[in-house]
């Protein structure tokens, strides 16, 4: 089975944790997006300060960067890393939050899941704050947007035609 590529499988498919080890530190850095859409009344009371639970954004900044630095805790076969920093960014739009969250480091395996971790559970958080305002929210546009460091090089995520640049 790993034949077919899969590098956390063994010769036999059983699961395995990459070995890193031959390789050497180099600076990495990984760039995720993601989106909660919610009512315009929720959008707006987010931005003006007006959830009962506290400040959404402050919060959820928190939780994702917390999370881009407990990754491993969460994912069994990802190696734990020395995170160097955590960027966790939003946008408030119309009837949506925008998230960015950028992770970097200086380490043997890049930080795509960190930053994949922290955006998710940022959005998570941004959900469980407003949930009594909107139960109808939606998580999602999660992707992995750049990625630097590597053997593999740099990768950035095409722009759909026409589209905006802003999320796939």
């Amino acid at each position: 089975m790993s034949d077919v590529g899969f590098t956390h499988l063994d010769p036999l498919g059983r699961a395995r944790m990459v070995d890193v080890t031959p390789k050497e530190p180099t600076h990495r850095r990984a760039i995720a997006r993601g989106r909660v859409t919610m009512s315009p009344e929720t959008a707006s009371a987010v931005a003006q300060g007006a959830i009962k639970k506290g400040d959404v954004l402050a919060v959820a900044r928190v939780a994702g960067i917390q999370a881009a630095k407990r990754t491993s805790d969460l994912l069994p076969l990802c190696h734990p890393l020395l995170v160097g920093s955590v960027y966790v960014n939003f946008e408030i739009r119309d009837s949506s939050i925008e998230i960015e969250a950028q992770v970097e480091t200086v380490d043997r395996t890049g930080v795509e899941m960190e930053a994949l971790t922290a955006c998710s559970v940022a959005a998570l958080t941004i959900y469980d704050m407003c949930k009594s305002l909107d139960r109808n929210m939606v998580i999602g546009d999660i992707a992995l947007w750049e990625k630097t460091g590597g053997r593999s090089g740099t990768f950035r995520r095409a722009v759909p035609p026409g589209g905006d640049g802003d999320h796939a």
